[in-house]
């Protein structure tokens, strides 16, 4: 069914009051099964996006509801303004949700980020988006406690939003184009923010060029979070710690040494930057001792049918000798560290990436 003919058919939709409760009319019930018939949920229940939604939704983007954002891999699914609105109101976004969702799916076209790989591949991972700047806590976008976890709308939805998109129009349909065995949680919605009060170093999007007062979004492929558990206070011993849960056997990462991403707890930030840790030092020692030996790493590769995965291996690692030991990606730059989480808790948290490059995207606000 065309977009256009899903708004018509729900336009006329309206809640039924009574004195007791807000009720859905049978229309409206019949319309989210229709949905679910054609394939445009997540299998969970969506808002039926009414023509009087989505024209609010396009105009909280200040775009023209025919702008072409993208054409999404791996179908070639044409994104307009019109049709991201159409999803985020499915995904129970908020209007001024839109410039942040629009901005993700600009970040995720990014020949590095390599979208198509991302969404068809056999792995678990999936884009995860991160924001960013003082949007951030306009849209309440949650950056502490259970920060990729329920119950925070902003969170919650914008991520919908993205994923409902890359589904939808994209045509990333699981067991179909998007033959990902397993897949995690974060395909229904992977979306947080960086706590950049609790942040004892530069916040991450100044880190990667842009202005403070500027609001980005950042793309990742994610696999799901590892829990980093460190109770006492000794930063070298954490660091370790942290460095052994980046490399174990079996991680995809050791393999095709994408960008990946580590995001510190606020008290184990603290502890860092008190002990005169700076970011740079941190990524650094990471990338000196989350290592493993070529043997070890062997037993869990090459992949089948090919021989040559350790040629993704940085050019100083000796193929031939097995004591030689493997970090967990090529550059010290590929390490990305946040900062959020709950602050009355030791941990933190690693995810492993796939292969390919985070993207970041200064966000366009309408005038």
């Amino acid at each position: 069914m065309p977009w256009v003919l899903l708004v018509d058919v729900v336009q006329s939709l309206k809640p039924v009051q009574d004195r007791r409760f807000m009720t859905l009319t049978p229309t409206v019930a019949d319309t989210i099964e229709l949905m679910y018939q054609t394939g445009w949920t997540d299998g969970l229940p969506v808002v039926p996006p009414t023509g009087d939604l989505v024209e609010n939704f396009i105009g909280a983007s200040g775009r023209q509801g025919d702008e072409l954002i993208a054409e999404l891999p791996p179908l070639g699914g044409r994104a307009t303004v019109e049709r991201i609105a159409v999803n985020a109101v499915m995904a129970g976004c908020l209007p001024e949700y839109m410039p942040v969702v629009i901005t993700a799916i600009e970040a995720l076209m990014d020949d590095r980020f390599n979208l198509r790989g991302v969404m068809c591949s056999t792995g678990i991972h999936t884009p995860l988006v991160i924001v960013n700047g003082p949007i951030s806590k306009i849209l309440d976008i949650n950056s502490g406690y259970n920060c990729l976890g329920q119950g925070w709308r902003a969170n919650a939805t914008i991520g919908r939003a993205v994923k409902l998109v890359l589904v939808n129009l994209g045509g990333a349909i699981p067991g179909d184009t998007n033959k990902a065995t397993f897949g995690h949680p974060g395909a229904y919605t992977y979306c947080m923010a960086e706590d950049e009060d609790a942040n004892p170093w530069e916040p991450y999007h100044v880190e990667a060029g842009f202005q403070a007062e500027d609001s980005t979004v950042t793309v990742f492929p994610g696999e799901g979070p590892h829990n980093i558990m460190y109770h006492a206070v000794n930063d070298r011993n954490f660091l370790t710690v942290l460095a052994d849960t980046m490399c174990p056997l079996g991680n995809v990462q050791m393999y095709v040494m994408g960008d990946t991403f580590v995001v510190l707890g606020p008290e184990h930030a603290k502890m860092l930057a008190a002990a005169g840790w700076r970011k740079r030092d941190i990524k650094q020692f990471l990338h000196e001792n989350a290592r493993k030996p070529v043997g070890l790493l062997r037993r869990g590769g090459p992949a089948q049918g090919d021989d040559r995965r350790d040629m993704l291996w940085p050019k100083f690692v000796d193929r031939e000798n097995n004591d030689d030991m493997v970090p967990v990606v090529r550059r010290v730059d590929d390490i990305h560290i946040l900062v959020a989480g709950g602050a009355g808790g030791p941990h933190s948290v690693y995810i492993p990436g796939w292969g390919s490059r985070r993207a970041i995207r200064k966000i366009q606000f309408p005038r």
